[in-house]
C-alpha cells in the first residue's frame, strides 16, 4: 500500500532492539498521533531476538488501515550494531521531509534535551549528522546534539508534556558511563562556553562543583576565582585545596557566600531539589542566562 507523503509530512524515525515488553505502547503512541499532515513510520530492527518482529508486522496491518504508511528495514546478524547505526539506517530509508524520533525501548542519555523530544528537518539533519556508529557505550544523541550546536542550530522548547521517558534495566542508557557523559560535557563547556570569560565563579562547593573543577584543563582551571555557596561550614572554611594538583604551591580557591561572589557563574546545583531556594536565591541576582551564568548539572 502506497502513501504519498506530501511537504508537511513527518518520517517518524523507530530504532528497535529487543523491544517486545515495549513495543506495543510505543506503536500504539505512533498509531495515536493528531498530527494533521501525512506520517511514515520508519522502523529499523537491530538484531532483535525476541518477538518485536511479529508486533511490528501486526502493527504495520493497523497503521497502515489508519493512513499511516510503514517501512521496515534491519539486520539478523549475530550482534546489534547499535543506537547509532540503526538511527542512521532509520533515516536513510525514511523519505518524509521532517523527521521526529521516537525510541522503543533503546536510547542513550545525556543531553538536557531528550533524544525523542526531537523533531527536525531532514536537510538539517543531514547537514549535522550522522550519528555516531561507535556503538555500545557511545552517547552519539550528545555528540550529535552538541555538533547541531557548533553549526549554529537552535532549540525551540514547547512547553507541554508531550513524551513518557521510560528507563529500564536493558536499556541502552545504561551501557553510556556517566563518566564518560561528563567528559564530553567538559570538553564543550571549555571550547564553547569559557573562551567568553577571563575569569569565573563555579557555583557550589560541594562535590559536584569540586569535580568540576578538578576536571578542567589548567588553562580552564587558571580562570576559577572562588567557589560560591550558602552552607556556612564550606564559606567558614575559606577556601578549596586542590590537594592533588602538580602546581606548586598547591592552588587554593576562595569559597565565599553567593551574594559575595562576582558573576559569570558556571552553576553546579541542580534544579527542584531545594523546594525553590536555590531558584530564588539565582533570580535575586538579576543575572542574564548565558552573559552572566550558565548551568553545568
Amino acid at each position: 500500500m502506497l502513501f504519498p507523503l506530501k511537504n508537511n509530512s513527518k518520517s517518524v524515525i523507530l530504532p528497535v532492539h529487543d523491544a517486545e515488553p515495549w513495543l506495543d505502547e510505543c506503536l500504539r503512541s505512533v498509531w495515536q498521533q493528531d498530527f494533521e499532515g501525512s506520517i511514515e513510520l520508519s522502523v529499523f530492527n537491530d538484531a532483535s531476538k525476541d518477538k518485536s518482529m511479529t508486533i511490528i508486522e501486526k502493527w504495520k496491518v493497523k497503521l497502515e488501515d489508519s493512513g499511516i504508511l510503514v517501512v521496515i528495514g534491519g539486520h539478523s546478524s549475530p550482534a546489534p550494531r547499535g543506537v547509532g547505526y540503526s538511527k542512521n539506517q532509520a533515516v536513510a530509508q525514511s523519505s518524509g521531509p521532517y523527521l521526529c524520533f521516537l525510541d522503543s525501548a533503546f536510547t542513550s542519555h545525556g543531553p538536557t534535551v531528550i533524544m525523542p523530544t526531537w523533531f527536525c528537518s531532514r536537510a538539517w539533519f543531514s547537514h549535522v549528522g550522522p550519528f555516531d556508529e561507535g556503538g555500545q557505550g557511545v552517547p552519539e544523541d550528545l555528540l550529535f546534539f552538541y555538533d547541531h550546536l557548533r553549526k549554529g542550530g537552535g532549540v525551540v522548547r514547547v512547553d507541554q508534556s508531550l513524551l513518557v521517558y521510560r528507563y529500564h534495566p536493558s536499556a541502552a542508557t545504561h551501557s553510556v558511563l556517566e563518566t564518560t557523559i561528563w567528559s564530553h560535557r567538559v570538553r564543550f563547556l571549555e571550547e564553547r562556553a569559557l573562551p567568553h570569560w577571563a575569569t569565573f565563579t563555579i557555583w557550589n562547593a560541594g562535590r559536584q562543583g569540586r569535580r568540576l573543577y578538578r576536571s578542567l584543563t589548567p588553562g580552564a582551571r587558571a580562570k576559577v576565582v572562588a567557589f560560591c555557596d550558602v552552607d556556612e561550614k564550606k564559606i567558614k572554611k575559606g577556601f578549596y585545596c586542590y590537594e592533588d594538583s602538580k602546581e606548586r604551591p598547591r592552588p587554593r580557591v576562595p569559597i565565599v557566600h553567593f551574594r559575595a561572589a562576582r558573576p559569570p557563574f558556571v552553576i553546579c546545583v541542580k534544579l527542584d531539589l531545594t523546594g525553590g531556594a536555590f531558584e530564588d536565591n539565582l533570580q535575586s541576582l538579576n543575572l542574564l542566562e548565558g552573559r552572566d551564568f550558565l548551568h553545568f548539572s
